[in-house]
């Protein structure tokens, strides 16, 4: 048997659980990860809430969508040369919180030696999400970018891959000075409050929106993005926009505003590998910074939702089994 964590009941943090569960056999095309970091996502938080039943999740499921680790068992059909290696993986929706993950083989990137466990799940999924997220906005260098909701671990990335990729300008909303300073450090040129003002040297609007928050707040976004302008939702950690959101667009139709979402589920797992894999080697050579803001024991993991649901994350929180 290993350790768990499962969601009992939908809601708030208190709904998780450490349970007992049978330890896992890799079916065809699986392994099997001893964990030694797990990453905490704004999607886990979303699962746990009940807000994402509907696309199937129900209460028993267990959370995680990264993890880093050694693989200790091959399905059939898997290369036997995996067994033994440190990898970063991605879970394909979930059963991450785990002492021994199971994951496909098609969705492992070898680690590299010179980053870390909890470095790796802090840039893997996060940074791959940016990556294909500045894709899908069609963004190229010299454009202006604002990262709304930039404290978190897709904005970090979102905001180093731009100005790393030749922004003009990077803008970014935040909760307060001290995480503006932080972002500015990361590549951030200017700092913009939550409701995207509060820096008067800013433009008054961008190229570029790439958008982590939702929420009821989103509609307004729409005023700051330059004619042609691209806002892309990479997620809804403060929940879905008001239904008719779409109004405002329509509203500015002679501007030729474009709205779309972006899930890496959309891309093949062969351009995710590839895209994790260049943004590890980048962070050994330097080149991107992984923000933890902490590890905790898995047995925490409703004090790393607390943590979150309280706002005060900077990066991403990172579980390690008690066996890791």
């Amino acid at each position: 048997m290993m350790k768990a964590v499962a969601i009992q009941t939908f809601g708030g943090p208190e709904g998780l659980a450490v349970i007992d569960v049978p330890d896992p056999s890799p079916a065809a095309g699986q392994v099997v990860i001893a964990t030694e970091a797990i990453g905490v996502g704004g999607v886990d938080a979303l699962i746990l809430s009940g807000a994402l039943a509907g696309y199937g999740f129900q209460e028993g499921h267990i959370p995680g969508g990264e993890v880093v680790g050694t693989v200790t068992a091959v399905g059939e059909g898997v290369d036997a040369s995996w067994r033994g290696r440190r990898v970063w993986a991605f879970t394909d929706g979930g059963g991450g919180y785990v002492e021994q993950a199971v994951a496909p083989a098609s969705a492992l990137v070898p680690l590299p030696a010179d980053v870390s466990a909890a470095d790796a799940v802090t840039l893997g999924s996060s940074g791959t999400v940016a990556r294909f997220g500045l894709r899908h906005a069609r963004f190229v260098p010299g454009e202006s970018v604002l990262v709304r909701g930039a404290a978190g671990g897709i904005g970090i990335m979102a905001v180093q891959l731009a100005a790393r990729d030749g922004a003009g300008v990077v803008a970014v909303t935040t909760s307060s000075a001290e995480r503006g300073d932080r972002l500015r450090k990361l590549g951030a040129t200017h700092v913009l409050d939550r409701s995207g003002e509060g820096d008067e040297g800013a433009p008054e609007a961008y190229d570029v929106i790439i958008d982590i928050v939702a929420g009821a707040g989103l509609p307004s976004f729409f005023a700051k993005l330059n004619p042609n302008g691209r806002m892309v939702a990479l997620g809804a950690v403060a929940g879905f926009p008001p239904a008719d959101f779409g109004m405002e667009v329509f509203a500015a139709f002679r501007r030729s505003l474009s709205f779309a979402v972006f899930s890496a589920d959309s891309v093949s797992h062969d351009d995710r590998r590839a895209a994790t894999a260049g943004l590890l080697a980048a962070a050994g050579r330097g080149e991107l910074e992984a923000v933890v803001h902490e590890v905790l024991p898995l047995e925490q993991a409703a004090l790393a939702h607390r943590k979150m649901n309280a706002g005060e994350v900077f990066g991403r929180l990172v579980l390690t089994p008690s066996t890791g």
